[in-house]
Order: C-alpha cells, then sequence, then structure tokens
C-alpha cells in the first residue's frame, strides 16, 4: 500500500475512534447517539462565533454606551467585559468537556448543583435558556429588518404615517419583513447537515468580510467626508445622556460591552455534532470568547474614530443609525452595498442561532418534559431535528407579533433574553464554587488550582452585568424607562418553579440520570463501560 494510502487509513480510523468515545460517553450519560456528528472544531467555533457576531453587535448597541458614557467608557468598558468573560468562558468549557451534551447549559447547571437540587436548578435553566435562545431568534430577526428600512431614511422615502414607531403602518412593515427574514433563516436550517457545514464556514467569510471593508474603507471615506475624531476625543471624551448619576452612568455602558459577550455556550449545544466533543466543544466556547474580544475591541476603536461627532450621532433616527453613517461616509449608493453585507451576515447569524435554539429545544424534549416530546424530540434520517428547529420558528414568529401593538413591548421582551443567559453563567460559576467545587475531574479543561478564584470572578461579573441589565436605562425614572425585563426574568422563573412543582421527578432528570452523569463527570465510570440497552436513560422516559 502507499504511504498516501496508509496515511488516510490512519486518518478514518482515527475519526472512527473519536466516533467511538463520543458515542461511549453519551451512553455513559444516559444517552445513546441520535443527532449526525460530523462537525468539526471550525463548525463548532463558529457555532459560538457567530451567534455572537461581534461586528453586528457593535453596530447595534454601541449607541447605548455612547450615550450612557461617552466614547471613553464604550472602549474602557469593553476591555473589562472581554477580560472577565474569557474568565467565564473558561468556568463553562470546564463543565461542557465533562457534559458535551446538546441543551448543555440546562445539564451543566443541574450537575454543578448536585443531586439534591439539581432537578430544580435544572427545570429553572432550561426555561431561562429556551426562553434566551427564542428571544436571540426574534432579534436577529428584526435586526435584519432594521437594516433594510433604514434605507428609507437615507433616501428620505415619504412613508404613510411617517418613519416612526409610533406609526402602526411602519410597525407592520418592520414586523413583516422580520417575519421574512426569520422564514429564510428557518428553511436554511432543514439542510441536511453536510451542507450546512458551509452555512457556518460561509458566515465567518461574511463577518470577516464585513470587518475588512469596514477597517479599509470606512476610515478612508469618513476622513474625506465629515472626518475622524481626534485620539483625545475617542479616549478621554465622556457623556451622561441617561440621567443617572457620573458613577452609574459609566456602569450603565455595560449594557453595552456586557451584551456582547452572551451566547457563546452555543458550542456546547451542537457538542452531540461534533466530533471528539469533549475537547472540541469547550474549545469551541474559549476561542469564540478570545476571538471576539481581539476583532471586537479592534472593531469598537475603528467605530470610534469614525463615526461623526457626538451632536450628530445622536440626532440620527433611522432604525440602525450605522445605515447613516456609511451614507455620511461612503454615500447613497455605496451604503446600500454594506447595508447589504450587513444583512446577509446577519441572516446567517440568525440562522445559526437557531441551529443552537433547536437543539436546546431537543434536548429538552429528548427529555421528556414538553408537551409533544415524543415529536418534538425525533430526528429525522438525517440526523437532524427537524422538529425542534419548527417549534424555535413558531414561537419566534409569535415573539416577533408583538411588535404589532408596541415597539416598547417587543424590546422589554429581547432584552430579557441577555438577562436569563447571564443568569444561567453566573448560577453555574456560583454552584460549582459552593456545591460541586473540585468535582468534575474528567474535565479537558479542569481548571484546578485556578477553579476557586474563576469561579469568583465569573459570579461576581455575571452578578455585575446581570445588575446593569435589569437597570432602567434612563433616570428618572417613569412609565415609559422603566426596564421591564426583571419582571419578564420573574415571570419565566416563576413558571420554571411550577414545572419543577408539579413535574414527577420520575419524568425529567431522574435522579439515578443525575448520580450516573456526575459520576462520569467525576470520572469514576471507566471507558470500558458498555452503552446502555436502549430501553434505558431518555429512550425509556419517552416511550
Amino acid at each position: 500500500m502507499s504511504s498516501t494510502g496508509s496515511v488516510k487509513s490512519d486518518s478514518v480510523n482515527e475519526a472512527a475512534s473519536s466516533m467511538d468515545q463520543d458515542e461511549l460517553q453519551m451512553a455513559q450519560l444516559g444517552y445513546k447517539q441520535q443527532l449526525h456528528r460530523t462537525w468539526h472544531f471550525l463548525e463548532n467555533f463558529a457555532a459560538s462565533f457567530v451567534t455572537l457576531n461581534f461586528m453586528a453587535s457593535i453596530r447595534t448597541i454601541m449607541f447605548l454606551g455612547l450615550l450612557a458614557g461617552g466614547p471613553q467608557a464604550v472602549w474602557s468598558t469593553f476591555l473589562i467585559s472581554v477580560t472577565f468573560s474569557v474568565i467565564t468562558a473558561f468556568v463553562i468549557a470546564e463543565v461542557c468537556s465533562a457534559l458535551p451534551l446538546s441543551g448543555s447549559i440546562y445539564i451543566w447547571a443541574a450537575e454543578s448543583a448536585g443531586p439534591k437540587y439539581a432537578r430544580f436548578v435544572g427545570f429553572m435553566v432550561a426555561c431561562w435558556a429556551a426562553s434566551s435562545w427564542i428571544t436571540f431568534t426574534a432579534t436577529s430577526s428584526q435586526g435584519s429588518a432594521n437594516y433594510v428600512v433604514s434605507q428609507f431614511a437615507i433616501w428620505e422615502i415619504d412613508f404613510p404615517g411617517g418613519i416612526s414607531n409610533d406609526n402602526i403602518l411602519w410597525r407592520a412593515m418592520v414586523w413583516a419583513m422580520s417575519e421574512g427574514f426569520l422564514i429564510l433563516s428557518v428553511v436554511m436550517n432543514y439542510l441536511p447537515p453536510k451542507v450546512y457545514s458551509g452555512i457556518f464556514k460561509f458566515s465567518i467569510v461574511l463577518i470577516f468580510l464585513d470587518f475588512l471593508l469596514c477597517l479599509i474603507w470606512l476610515p478612508i471615506a469618513a476622513h474625506s467626508t465629515y472626518g475622524l475624531r481626534s485620539a483625545k476625543e475617542v479616549f478621554t471624551s465622556t457623556y451622561n445622556g441617561t440621567g443617572a448619576t457620573p458613577g452609574w452612568n459609566w456602569v450603565l455602558s455595560f449594557l453595552f460591552s456586557g451584551s456582547i459577550f452572551i451566547g457563546y455556550d452555543a458550542s456546547g449545544h451542537v457538542a452531540e455534532e461534533t466530533k471528539n466533543a469533549h475537547v472540541t466543544a469547550g474549545r469551541g466556547i474559549i476561542s469564540s470568547v478570545a476571538a471576539t474580544g481581539i476583532f471586537g475591541f479592534c472593531t469598537v476603536i475603528l467605530f470610534l474614530f469614525c463615526t461623526p461627532d457626538l451632536k450628530t450621532v445622536f440626532s440620527l433616527d433611522a432604525p440602525q443609525p450605522f445605515v447613516q453613517i456609511y451614507a455620511l461616509a461612503l454615500g447613497k449608493g455605496p451604503s446600500i452595498f454594506m447595508t447589504i453585507v450587513a444583512v446577509v451576515s446577519n441572516v446567517m447569524c440568525t440562522t445559526v442561532v437557531i441551529v443552537a435554539g433547536s437543539r436546546l429545544i431537543f434536548a429538552i424534549a429528548r427529555d421528556g418534559v414538553l408537551p409533544l416530546s415524543w415529536w418534538i424530540g425525533k430526528v429525522n434520517k438525517d440526523g437532524q431535528p427537524r422538529n425542534a428547529v419548527t417549534v424555535v420558528f413558531v414561537f419566534s414568529a409569535l415573539l416577533l407579533c408583538t411588535i404589532l401593538p408596541s415597539q416598547t413591548a417587543f424590546t422589554s421582551l429581547l432584552s430579557s433574553g441577555g438577562v436569563t443567559t447571564i443568569a444561567s453563567y453566573g448560577l453555574i460559576a456560583l454552584l460549582r464554587f459552593t456545591v460541586t467545587p473540585g468535582a468534575f475531574k474528567s474535565s479537558h479543561f479542569y481548571l484546578g488550582r485556578l477553579a476557586k478564584p474563576f469561579y469568583i470572578v465569573s459570579v461576581i461579573w455575571n452578578g455585575f452585568v446581570f445588575a446593569v441589565l435589569i437597570s432602567p436605562f434612563y433616570f428618572p425614572v417613569d412609565a415609559q424607562s422603566f426596564n421591564f425585563a426583571c419582571v419578564i426574568f420573574g415571570f419565566v422563573t416563576m413558571f420554571a418553579v411550577a414545572a419543577w412543582w408539579f413535574t414527577p421527578a420520575d419524568k425529567w432528570l431522574r435522579q439515578e440520570q443525575i448520580e450516573q452523569a456526575l459520576q462520569v463527570a467525576e470520572g469514576k465510570l471507566g471507558t470500558d463501560v458498555h452503552a446502555m440497552s436502549e430501553d434505558g436513560g431518555s429512550d425509556k422516559k419517552q416511550e
């Protein structure tokens, strides 16, 4: 046999061995392989990196940071957010490596709570996570629509009733476009897994194309038109547009920078579809946060130099003000091209968000707690949970309908998505510190001596961001400025408690399953353990 043939044979054997180990670990955790497992590191990395989408995120919410604290607060809070988000990512990766399952986050939280409180915590985080990913899907769909309708302001199109959220006709158009973009993203989620791999790769390319266009084109154009901001303006100027005290005004800028790093648990949600998952998924979490931090900070500095003065920025009235900035710097025609790149990138982001959300819904249904679990938890011949994708679509489409009666109501619902995710990250770190310190020794990313410092930092950091996300943004507080995210968070939590109370203990996260998974995470079950029979684990519950 030729040396080339020998190398190919070794590669095939290595892939088969990895597949066997992945399936064996799932069997030890009480599940059998149902989803396809054909993705590698690049796809797993993309799941989180594209979900974070630093370009779209910064363009969408940087104005809140500028309004709260000005340019100085924007770049300084971003650096702080990067540092502590990377530390939290290591904490999440440690648990992910020990428990690489779809719907990972509620399993991670449940096992971190230990056998006594696992079911209760599992129910709570499952409800938090499900609401988060559905709101992420709706948010991203509306974000695509906002880019398109912002061109109306550029071309001074006379829309009946005016371009305003107070206009029901305007809200109806934004809603219809949002639903259209959502449908497009859902349709792409029905592609076969091997074809869908191209979606991940194309999405990464688009994000970096967007980044390079802004990096090269925008500074040249801005310099030739309204002029670049000085270094003094970028690094030292402040602003208070919230009415809060100076200290809290600066803190409110974390609403921008802290929100960028939400959703990187997506790599864990696709773990059952990733080869060598106990290593690859954790690596995807950490690397996606690090890459977002590096390129995101470069983008923040770039935009701070290239945006007009603050007076002009705050006078922009389009739903996506960056479309107007592109028009001011590049001209009306080129702004269309930049809008197209941004829209396509955002649609790809929505598509990837649906992947992560649907795997979470699939996992909850597989464990037997949802109505119609037998249907939602099914996979097709390609090993894809299409029914779970449909569920994400239906609930996201319904959530978008809240645009019609009130844009404020829709915004409040969406802001709660980040709150529940941050609460999940912080809770996992808190439980690891107080209930299961030193556990999960089987993790490829076991933190060892760094564990307790990292847990403490993660608890404090995520608790701080949680407080910012539920805080009112404008002061003094009235009915218009009240942040209903805390109310929605409370409602979702109460629903989770009720679900836990009324669901029999043998129907979801059974005690023996919890203890078995904890033993696997501890490395107490060897790799020679045979796979469970098909009448065990979650399959038994579905029968």
